[in-house]
């Protein structure tokens, strides 16, 4: 890599597209601030280690700032604290169903014990013969077991009557009660749709049985992603037809009907009616009217965009068919998706981790009922925020490094004339050049992606705290905030594509490669639109029918079962797990159009097909622009949107 990294100034004046010629580092600024980010990332998850949260989180602590299970250090002006707890590896809740949900915690006194209590203890004579087989007590430090039954204060320095039977949580040495009934208000609060917990006990008994189904469906909708990608060049054109007669059918229909609606109002008005009547009648004529002709005009003007993009379809459908074809060379895209994912889940899995080390780190603090809390002070107390903004760059990050791969194995398949002559395994390649040269570039777009992001979710969680508080016009004004930045954010990610498909031709950074190839898209202005509309919704097709198809296997092997009460939940977990696998994969297929695209609509602009300046483009794309030439000269010389698009610039002008 250092190697690389020596010549990255060197070519930073070049505008020309020189496919795959050279390469240098780029961006190398950004990827020295999103090492020095990680590296704060990883002092927040020791800082949190050192201070004792792993120790706390996992063997618990009482109410009194003691470590169970080991010997504690007397802290000042806190009662029972520094007490030795070797024999007590247990937290203990006094009153573990008064759950807290705003502040997310149990709202009772935490002690350590030596056992949980196996069977319920109904009274406090229960709890001292309990406390005197097991050893293992379950009121206050301070109190005798033997003055369990006689002593004043044991209501309140007693667990709360009947002491419900619970378990240890494994790994977390804490007593859970066994019946979730006690978490009744908990679960209310988020499952709202459940009245009682039968239904509830019902729907997951359902998931139980029928698991063997569900991981068999869920299988069944990868193996069906997967032949999709490879059926979909075949199928694109069926599609494209498929889309065309549903709209112009749809359109047509919707016009007729309201014109037919109008004639038979018009005569039902010239019947006998009241003054009043009358008066309704007309109003009502009028609206049909304007409905009507609105209609016919909408579905003049959809003619219109469908007369002047049909040419522009076929490009989406050779592109699809190329697409298809880049998948057959490079088997390995396919499983692009199960990489990412599992990189995401490896940082979510330490991200939650480190979450949850922060929610018990810092130094014991009183609170208002006298005991102890775990708060951090001064300005390591916003260590939160900063962890917060690692989950959002960190998760893009991974994101991008998938879009370049992708971008990088099918930009050297393109510009490959001899695909004879591909990297063994051209994914492995990209991966290996973007570790060397490119990780600087993925840092920077990912982190413009985070900037965009992150006021949206401060929006948004503004919004859900002011739910029934704001009024009428701060609310509005709140959703089109959201809404402007959710779509400027849509935007930056397709231009972010594009870039990184641009540094991977031409080893430019960052906001050359987003300026070249937004340049490209401006002139394909057209046939942007047509990709983005027609493609997308050809591949949303594709997720229906997956889903559709996954839906309909899981109808008829429940129904097999013949256990009615249990369809609904087994049934929604595989459809959205479908949706998912469908999304993951056609996302794939989807950025390699995208690729495809820009990579044509640069051998357009600089190659003619005249010797040395040879197209590198796939025999279906050929014939494509041989079909658009014709039509061009027919059409007359250079008229038309399309000619303009596709005359090739001249030999002088190519390095605009």
């Amino acid at each position: 890599p250092a190697m690389g990294c020596c010549s990255s100034a060197a070519h930073s004046s070049k505008r020309e597209w020189k496919p795959l010629e050279d390469r240098s580092c780029t961006d190398i600024p950004w990827l020295l601030l999103f090492i020095l980010f990680c590296v704060g990332m990883g002092f927040i998850c020791g800082f949190s280690i050192a201070t004792g949260a792993a120790a706390r989180l996992v063997s618990g602590y009482d109410s009194y700032g003691n470590i169970c299970g080991q010997k504690n250090v007397m802290v000042d002006e806190i009662v029972n604290s520094g007490l030795d707890l070797t024999q007590k590896k247990y937290v203990f809740f006094l009153d573990p169903c008064n759950v807290d949900l705003v502040h997310r915690k149990i709202k009772s006194i935490a002690l350590c014990v030596a056992a949980c209590p196996r069977k319920e203890l109904k009274t406090l004579a229960d709890v001292q013969k309990f406390a005197e087989t097991n050893g293992s007590h379950l009121c206050s430090y301070e109190l005798q077991s033997s003055k369990y039954t006689t002593d004043s204060q044991a209501s309140k320095l007693c667990p709360k009557l009947p002491v419900p039977e619970s378990a240890p949580i494994p790994f977390f040495h804490r007593c859970a009660p066994v019946n979730i009934s006690c978490y009744a208000k908990f679960a209310e609060a988020l499952i709202t749709f459940v009245s009682d917990s039968s239904v509830l006990h019902r729907l997951i008994s359902g998931v139980m049985t029928s698991k063997e189904i569900i991981m068999g469906l869920c299988l069944l909708s990868l193996v069906l992603s997967m032949i999709l990608m490879v059926i979909i060049r075949y199928i694109s054109r069926v599609l494209v037809w498929i889309l065309t007669i549903l709209v112009v059918l749809g359109s047509l229909g919707g016009t007729g009907v309201l014109w037919w609606l109008y004639a038979k109002q018009r005569n039902f008005v010239s019947e006998t009616l009241t003054a009043d009547q009358l008066q309704v009648a007309k109003d009502n004529l009028q609206a049909l009217l304007v409905y009507a002709i609105s209609a016919t005009v909408f579905t003049v003007i959809l003619f219109l965009i469908m007369l002047i993009m049909r040419k522009r379809v076929a490009l989406t459908i050779a592109l699809f068919h190329v697409a298809g074809k880049v998948f057959i060379h490079l088997p390995l895209l396919v499983f692009q998706p199960f990489w990412t994912f599992f990189a995401l889940i490896l940082f979510w899995s330490y991200w939650i981790m480190v979450l949850l080390f922060l929610g018990t780190t810092g130094s014991p603090v009183l609170n208002e009922e006298g005991f102890v809390e775990f708060r951090v002070l001064g300005p390591l107390q916003y260590m939160w925020w900063y962890h917060v903004v690692g989950l959002i760059w960190i998760s893009e990050f991974i994101l991008a490094c998938q879009q370049m791969t992708v971008a990088g194995a099918v930009v050297t398949y393109y510009f490959t004339r001899e695909k004879r002559n591909l990297p063994f395994t051209p994914i492995l390649a990209s991966v290996n050049r973007l570790v060397c040269y490119h990780l600087g570039t993925v840092a920077k777009g990912s982190f413009i992606i985070t900037l965009v992001k992150i006021p949206r979710m401060i929006l948004m969680y503004i919004h859900s705290q002011l739910k029934g508080k704001e009024n009428a016009c701060a609310r509005c004004m709140l959703k089109a905030c959201i809404c402007c930045l959710w779509c400027l954010e849509k935007c930056l990610t397709y231009l972010n594509q594009n870039a990184y498909t641009a540094t991977a031709i031409n080893s430019t950074n960052f906001c050359t490669s987003a300026k070249d190839a937004f340049v490209i898209l401006v002139e394909n202005a057209l046939r942007v639109a047509a990709i983005n509309t027609v493609g997308d919704f050809m591949l949303f097709l594709g997720k229906v029918l997956i889903v559709c198809s996954t839906g309909l296997a899981g109808v008829m092997l429940l129904n097999y079962q013949r256990d009615y009460t249990v369809w609904v939940l087994p049934l929604i977990i595989v459809c959205l797990f479908a949706f998912l696998v469908a999304h993951c994969f056609l996302s794939i297929y989807e950025m390699v159009v995208d690729v495809l695209f820009l990579c044509f609509a640069i051998d357009t602009k600089y190659n003619d097909g005249s010797p040395g300046r040879e197209f590198y483009m796939d025999k279906i794309l050929m014939e494509f622009v041989e079909n658009s030439r014709k039509s061009m000269k027919e059409a007359g010389r250079g008229g038309g949107a399309e000619g303009r698009e596709l005359k090739p610039m001249a030999p002088g002008a190519s390095s605009s």
